[in-house]
């Protein structure tokens, strides 16, 4: 159905379908769903709920809808987030949207919190627009970036996200559009990362400047030349370079033993003790590690652009956050699009009725999901 809207049920499984027929056949009951995932998460339920409504208010019926865990809590896992009650007629053929609406957004925003919170001090920007399939979840992912952000700044005082790639999507983080300066296609569109920069400061003079520096796979030698090129911005700190080296290789001047000495040098204690592979990886391997951000910043301090912020991007989940906080590594902003579900599966949301006309009933296996009595 190109360039149409696809119909409610069309996308629901086809036997919450036939269920729904059976009952507006044999007569409505009401019934409470309670819904819930396999796995931590936190609660980012906005979308879900406001689904709820609009087909409660299409339907000319109403849903009672109970959030056990406001938006932003930690939910454990089994935990029923919001219990809803309703005609089961009406509400039966909505698990399908509920589900897809509700179980991403959770994990996603745990993964943000983690991030925010492991790095309180650096500034994020949700660049996962292009890793979504298509515009709902692009929305969906950014809202719950956006939750996950509001939670560590609570939790931890952190700076969070502070915006997005995409205008669609920059309502969520306070914004009126979205945030970015340059793809690497510009780089190679202006045969130098130098003229790059200019180009880009001619057509937008007044936006600070952001320049990615790994093109050519000189992240330090032509993040200084750029520097030399706008020593006005440079040292008024409206210039920063972007550092997205692919993990192929590493960044200037460094390898294997080289990167053990950098950090040797700026954070000895990130190597200390046991590091696993992946944890070694994104300390001192190929790609956008620790010690590259580490021999990039000592390159530029030494040029005398100690101003220049730095911009860290390629693979920033939460894993490699926690390697960055124990290196130290002196990020100012990280781009990722990394916080999105790595495991799928472990995004399913799951709801079971659990009364009818008000007497608890569930199925064998899930008593855990039964309302509880409020504690006295």
């Amino acid at each position: 159905m190109a360039g149409e809207e696809v119909p409610l049920s069309a996308r629901t499984d086809t036997y919450f379908l036939k269920t729904k027929t059976i009952v507006g056949r044999c007569g409505d009951r009401e019934a409470t769903y309670a819904v819930f995932l396999r796995r931590p998460v936190l609660s980012t339920p906005r979308l879900a709920i406001e689904f709820l409504e609009k087909e409660a208010k299409a339907r000319g019926t109403r849903f009672e809808i109970d959030l056990v865990f406001p938006e932003g809590s930690l939910v454990g896992a089994g935990e029923s987030i919001l219990y809803v009650t309703g005609s089961l007629y009406h509400l039966v053929d909505l698990e399908t949207v509920l589900l897809q609406k509700l179980g991403p957004a959770c994990v996603a925003a745990y993964n943000a919190s983690a991030m925010c919170a492991e790095l309180p001090k650096v500034a994020f920007l949700a660049m996962d627009a292009r890793h979504c399939a298509g515009a709902e979840m692009a929305a969906m992912m950014a809202y719950a970036a956006s939750v996950g952000s509001a939670e560590a700044r609570r939790r931890a005082g952190a700076v969070g996200f502070i915006g997005c790639a995409a205008a669609a999507t920059a309502h969520f983080f306070g914004q009126k559009k979205g945030l970015g300066t340059m793809p690497h296609a510009l780089i190679g569109y202006a045969g130098s990362t130098v003229k790059a920069a200019e180009m880009f400061y001619e057509t937008f003079p007044d936006e600070p400047l952001t320049v990615l520096n790994d093109y050519f796979g000189r992240e330090v030698s032509d993040s200084i030349a750029v520097a030399r090129r706008f020593p006005d911005l440079a040292a008024a700190g409206r210039l920063a370079v972007r550092i997205d080296t692919p993990g192929a290789r590493y960044a200037e001047g460094l390898n294997l033993a080289g990167s053990y000495e950098v950090l040797e040098r700026h954070a000895p204690q990130a190597t200390r003790g046991y590091r696993s592979d992946e944890e070694l990886r994104y300390l001192v391997g190929t790609g956008s590690s620790a010690a590259a951000i580490w021999h990039l910043r000592q390159g530029l301090d030494e040029a005398g652009f100690p101003r220049v912020r730095i911009v860290a991007s390629s693979g920033f989940g939460p894993a490699k956050c926690r390697m960055m906080a124990a290196a130290n590594a002196p990020i100012d902003v990280i781009g990722t699009g990394s916080y999105l579900p790595e495991r799928w599966e472990e995004t399913y949301a799951t709801a079971d009725i659990v009364a009818y006309d008000g007497n608890p009933m569930v199925k064998a296996g899930r008593e855990f999901l039964l309302r509880r009595a409020p504690r006295g």
